[in-house]
């Protein structure tokens, strides 16, 4: 399995996986989201950051369907989607039980923990099940 790069912008991603947490890096000074991660705040600059842990609720905004080449240890094929949370960043997931011909613009899900490892939990998509009022 590929396996994602780690490092001092994306620990507390990682480390938040492994307790079934969906973490987006926040800004101490001026309180902005982003995702991916990164060094520095891109409102303020401010080199402070933190995060919050989001509610795992999302839109798919875009998708693809992998269908080749193969991917080591993986089924094809693969919908990988980039999703609009409800926080307000986007984030790029593997959906995993909605079918290559169901997947949808708009569709609304929710994340899910894949444990790899001691050491790896990947997020991952499924179809979410939301109360109507």
């Amino acid at each position: 399995m590929i396996r994602p790069m780690v490092n001092r912008d994306s620990a507390y991603f990682w480390e938040g996986t492994q307790k079934g947490e969906l973490r987006i890096q926040s800004c101490n000074a001026c309180g902005v989201l982003r995702h991916p991660p990164g060094p520095a705040c891109p409102r303020c600059g401010a080199l402070d950051r933190g995060y919050v842990v989001a509610s795992g609720l999302g839109t798919v905004f875009s998708y693809v369907v992998h269908r080749h080449p193969p991917i080591p240890g993986k089924e094809l094929p693969i919908v990988i989607a980039l999703i609009d949370l409800d926080e307000g960043v986007r984030m790029v997931g593997e959906v995993a039980d909605v079918a290559d011909d169901e997947i949808e613009i708009g569709i609304r899900l929710r994340v899910d923990f894949n444990r790899v490892d001691d050491d790896l939990t990947l997020p991952v998509w499924n179809r979410a099940v939301e109360e109507t009022r």
